[in-house]
């Protein structure tokens, strides 16, 4: 099978499986996650992934996996000028790859031009699957930009950056779904991945758990930079989820979320 055919068929498969899951077993019942409000929020967050992968396609058709095959046969990159064990190198890159979408995640919340592109995600007043999906189509082709220039200093294998992109989305789903988790299981998973619980404290209108829990994949990353908050201070029943400034249904409007970026930022950021 083809990398896209692969990886539409693990988007597709997480997706429904955590769709059902919350359906299933609910971590908060919330009016913007039921009823029509749950409706036009998932309609805007579905044509947003689906506008992001065209424009994608259009302004970038290698995406990472073609990066690395460029860069593999034309033998650019640290390891295919080193040689070290094939398991040894992915698993390095996979954990660089992964601090560089943290960093980057830190770097859209700090400087106010890539916060004018971010806040679109954060602006979503629910927290589901869908809030995955709800990332601006110019963070969506900046990003594949970042990650394309490192694993071009990497030299990643294809396969690596292959596993590496099915898993930040797979997670990143995971992470966003309104999904009840047992806390002791939680409190384990949480030591080395990002639960749904932690993300959710990202999700918060308060500024200072907004600017925490920054990571998708792996939690360690938030502990060593001091960027960690166990918990929201209102409770997750009572949390107040999206931005301050943007309350109401024009949040859940597809067009209001696309032209978002070109308004004025009333946040303090750099």
């Amino acid at each position: 099978m083809s990398e896209q055919s692969i990886r539409l068929i693990a988007f597709l498969s997480i997706f429904a499986a955590m769709a059902i899951y919350e359906l299933w077993s609910p971590r908060l019942e919330r009016n913007e996650m039921i009823g029509a409000l749950k409706s036009r929020r998932w309609f805007t967050n579905l044509a947003m992934v689906i506008i992001s992968s065209v424009c994608l396609r259009i302004l970038f058709p290698a995406a990472a996996v073609g990066t690395a095959i460029w860069a593999q046969e034309t033998g650019f990159g640290l390891f295919h000028i080193i040689d070290l064990p094939l398991l040894l190198v992915g698993v390095f890159c996979f954990l660089v790859l992964d601090f560089a979408v943290w960093l980057e995640h830190f770097a859209s919340h700090k400087f106010s031009i890539l916060w004018r592109i971010h806040r679109m995600h954060h602006s979503d007043q629910g927290f589901d699957v869908t809030t995955a999906l709800r990332f601006h189509p110019l963070e969506i082709v900046l990003s594949m930009f970042w990650k394309a220039l490192i694993i071009v200093l990497l030299g990643a294998p294809v396969l690596a950056v292959l596993i590496f992109e099915i898993v930040l989305n797979g997670m990143a789903m995971f992470n966003h779904a309104n999904a009840k988790l047992p806390l002791k299981l939680d409190a384990i998973l949480r030591r080395v991945v990002v639960t749904p619980d932690m993300h959710r404290v990202h999700h918060s209108a308060v500024q200072i758990e907004t600017d925490s829990n920054y990571g998708f994949n792996f939690s360690f990353w938030d502990r060593i930079f001091s960027t960690y908050i166990a918990q929201p201070k209102a409770g997750h029943d009572k949390m107040k989820i999206g931005l301050e400034e943007y309350q109401g249904p024009k949040t859940s409007n597809l067009g209001w979320a696309l032209l978002l970026p070109f308004r004025k930022v009333s946040r303090r950021v750099l």
